[in-house]
């Protein structure tokens, strides 16, 4: 048959390109599935960490580093982009823990993130460390709200530069004006805490 040779290398072509396709679609549907558990362990982490148990917080954002890093390994090219969510819970996961423990926030790199999940994340971190002042406040430990408060001013002010690059990055708008909402709800909570006493 004329028309079977012709299609002969082609075939063999598609053959390949549908084995390749399968794969991809493979590899999208973990990352899919494995994500909610990455980002799942990233807010029980949050969580822990709100609850004072700070060793429980960190060995769940630990599982929710070593799951990304194995989900790194099925994200290839045009498929890392499905990474973003957890990465970015991850940082803002990473930047909480540092903030408890009155240590340097992580860089991306250390993280093993990519750099806009991470400033995203940072931006999503200044919601937490509001909470955190709060509940410190009502703890009665106010040179501590105040130290929380001091470093979420400072990382707005390190993050309200990326507003910028609003065309470009999906939601970095609207999250750097949330966090300067916060930001003044924390200034609040602090000044009347301090008019107390």
């Amino acid at each position: 048959m004329a028309g079977g040779q012709t299609l002969k290398r082609a075939r063999l072509d598609l053959a390949r390109i549908m084995k390749l396709l399968e794969k991809r679609h493979a590899d999208r549907e973990f990352l899919l599935k494995n994500a909610r558990e990455t980002v799942g362990l990233c807010g029980r982490s949050i969580i822990s960490m709100h609850r004072g148990d700070v060793k429980k917080g960190i060995i769940q954002f630990e599982q929710a580093c070593a799951l990304l890093k194995e989900h790194r390994r099925k994200a290839r090219g045009e498929l890392h982009s499905y990474l973003a969510v957890s990465e970015q819970e991850l940082a803002e996961a990473a930047c909480l823990i540092a903030v408890v423990q009155n240590r340097g926030i992580p860089t991306s790199k250390s993280l093993g993130v990519t750099e806009v999940p991470y400033v995203l994340g940072l931006l999503d971190a200044i919601g937490e460390m509001k909470r955190l002042t709060l509940d410190t406040l009502r703890a009665g430990r106010r040179s501590e709200a105040e130290r929380v408060f001091g470093v979420a001013v400072n990382l707005y002010d390190e993050l309200s530069g990326f507003a910028i690059y609003s065309n470009s990055v999906k939601d970095i708008r609207k999250k750097i004006d949330m966090a300067r909402i916060t930001i003044d709800g924390m200034r609040m909570a602090v000044t009347a805490a301090d008019s107390k006493n």
